[in-house]
């Protein structure tokens, strides 16, 4: 497993744009799928994008495709989560995990979480 610690939430206009970071501790981060999912009051947690290892893939849920990217620096152990054209329903605790392998869609299959960061969008 690794340690994962997200930052860069906070309260944005709708229409804005934020950068979530994850950063991992570990020397074998480059061996990590990593994702991102969100909570919303009341709500499950949800998918909302994955990077493979390498950083070549990538895939989103259908709610944030064309406006979310994500990209990763294995030399700096670090995911990025760009997140623009942002709307109310995009308000969320935003969590990324990590799972030794390949991107798997699914939150059973991620055994390494953050602590998740806030993100709110206001209308």
């Amino acid at each position: 497993q690794v340690q994962l610690v997200e930052s860069g939430g906070g309260l944005v206009q709708a229409g804005g744009s934020l950068r979530l970071s994850c950063a991992a501790s570990g020397r074998t981060f480059s061996t990590y799928a990593v994702a991102w999912f969100r909570q919303a009051p009341g709500k499950e947690r949800e998918f909302v994008g994955a990077v493979s290892r390498s950083g070549t893939y990538t895939n989103f849920a259908d709610s944030v495709k064309g406006r979310f990217t994500i990209s990763r620096d294995n030399a700096k152990n670090t995911v990025y989560l760009q997140m623009n054209s942002l709307t109310p329903e995009d308000t969320g605790v935003y969590y990324c995990a990590a799972r030794s392998g390949a991107v798997v869609l699914t939150n059973s299959a991620y055994d390494s979480w953050g602590q998740g960061t806030q993100v709110t969008v206001s209308s």
